[in-house]
């Protein structure tokens, strides 16, 4: 009977840590990737950055505007480099019910381009410049909310 006991108990521990790691990838699952057109920017000029936030299907994160007053809104914070960066054009997300709320919450699901404007000043020194690029973001799936994460890319281009 205490082998029974033992044996139970060792089950019960590997499907529990086998389901923790499960909803531990998936909360994390979330990828980030950026570009900069041609790679390089202009003293002077402006051009206008893409950053990429890609959505595991059976999550969604509440997009920047997301009709609720406590949901955490999807931000993108562009910073450093001796770059100007202007508002991040962030799209529509779509409105989706879901079981633990009697309103519809706006959300991105899959594939989410924001872009925004860089402009190197005329007076830049040096041939190239870094900077980087942080998305804050809830992910969900529809039953539960994991916390709030920010993940972080760092983006370089050669100046002209």
């Amino acid at each position: 009977m205490l082998q029974f006991e033992f044996m139970k108990r060792i089950v019960c521990f590997s499907v529990f840590a086998f389901v923790l790691s499960v909803f531990g990838l998936t909360a994390n699952a979330q990828e980030v990737s950026g570009s900069v057109p041609n790679g390089s920017l202009a003293r002077g000029k402006s051009v206008r950055v893409t950053v990429t936030l890609d959505i595991p299907a059976g999550l969604h994160v509440n997009s920047n505007r997301p009709k609720g007053e406590n949901l955490i809104a999807t931000v993108v914070t562009p910073t450093g480099g001796g770059l100007r960066f202007g508002s991040v054009r962030y799209p529509a997300g779509h409105d989706k019910t879901f079981g633990f709320s009697k309103n519809a919450l706006n959300v991105y699901e899959g594939r989410v381009t924001f872009s925004f404007p860089v402009t190197v000043p005329s007076n830049f020194k040096g041939d190239s410049a870094s900077f980087r690029v942080a998305i804050r973001f809830q992910a969900c799936t529809d039953e539960v909310c994991y916390p709030p994460k920010t993940k972080r890319i760092n983006l370089s281009a050669r100046i002209r």
